[in-house]
């Protein structure tokens, strides 16, 4: 029976001589990067090959998989191991290859689409199983590559080419399927809020396990403005909660907004009115057991409640290769290492005359 308690870590350290001095440049490939001006794929781009040197891992170390769609160029453009794969089976392509190699970093970059429609399989189990990828999800809630259609993530009522009377289907919440799914790491950031995307991109990559990272990203050209309220300097206080773990959840221009509890229904009200202190708000907790409060944070939509950004979800479970390579060294331990030959000559053969 497999022990949980003897599961090994296979993720093996740095190797000796990985450069110190790799920089965001050695990152860049020498591919034209092919995306509409202004998209927001360039920022997230930027902050990744920003982050990579800094992790002290070696560039040969890194593989970057993708499906289909525009997110899905990333490869080309990173100078390190990749793959450009086929549409929504990169979270299937890239467990294999951590099972392989699993002293490597890799990275899935995805989209709405991608992800969550012909992908929408692969992507839960990549979830479930807890293989220690990094899944960038760039969702812009439309289908930009082949032109404006809706997507898995676009709004009821939404008009496209392909849902001309308004979109009719209920959107996909990203982060609660990742969270029902089990996933381990769940956090969501803004294309445009550097600094924020670059922190919690960096949290994702020293998760061990599935760490998903949903990114709020415009696609200009099918459907501008899709994230104003949380980007514009007007109104983008007041939209967005940022958490942080331990702290009350405070916001607002003011910062005099937060979330209170009452019962089993939050509220967000004014601190200083009806006796409102900071004491009586919601205090984050992404460390919690279970995911009860990152998928309540998660159903956070609507003009009453500002959108939750950050880390939702994070603790440590062993992962699917740590798993794998465990019940691999107890089958080792009890039938010995074996050979390939007798492996193909047992059990029922024949031969062909």
């Amino acid at each position: 029976m497999f022990n949980e308690s003897a599961v090994i870590n296979i993720v093996s350290e740095a190797p000796a001589g990985v450069p110190d001095c790799l920089t965001k440049k050695d990152f860049e490939s020498n591919q034209d990067v092919r995306w509409c001006p202004g998209c927001g794929d360039y920022a997230v781009l930027a902050q990744v090959q920003k982050l990579l040197p800094t992790l002290g891992i070696a560039r040969e170390n890194f593989a970057f998989i993708s499906g289909i769609g525009c997110s899905s160029r990333f490869p080309y453009y990173m100078e390190t191991y990749g793959m450009h794969s086929i549409h929504g089976r990169a979270p299937a392509i890239a467990s294999g290859l951590k099972l392989a190699r699993p002293d490597l970093s890799v990275w899935v970059v995805t989209g709405d689409g991608d992800a969550l429609a012909i992908g929408g399989n692969h992507f839960v189990h990549a979830m479930r199983r807890n293989v220690d990828l990094k899944i960038l999800l760039l969702n812009n809630r439309i289908y930009g590559l082949t032109k404006g259609q809706y997507s898995p993530t676009s709004e009821m009522g939404k008009k496209t080419k392909t849902t001309p009377m308004g979109s009719i289907d209920r959107p996909f919440n990203p982060l609660a399927l990742a969270l029902g799914a089990g996933a381990t790491f769940v956090a969501r950031a803004l294309d445009t809020d550097l600094a924020h995307l670059q922190s919690v991109l960096a949290r994702a990559a020293q998760h061990k396990g599935t760490a998903f990272v949903e990114i709020y990203q415009n696609c200009i050209v099918f459907n501008d403005g899709a994230y104003d309220k949380l980007t514009d300097k007007a109104t983008r206080a007041d939209a967005r909660v940022l958490l942080e773990h331990g702290k009350p959840m405070v916001f607002g221009k003011d910062r005099n907004r937060g979330i209170v509890m009452r019962g089993m229904q939050a509220e967000a009200v004014t601190i200083g009115e009806n006796g409102i202190t900071e004491a009586d708000l919601l205090v984050h907790d992404e460390t919690a057991d279970n995911s009860a409060l990152a998928f309540f944070l998660s159903q956070f939509e609507g003009p009453d409640f500002p959108v939750p950004l950050g880390v939702f979800r994070a603790v440590e479970t062993p992962t699917y290769q740590d798993r794998a390579a465990c019940q691999a060294a107890e089958a080792r331990i009890a039938k010995g290492q074996g050979e390939l030959d007798d492996l193909l000559g047992s059990g029922d053969t024949w031969t062909i005359e």
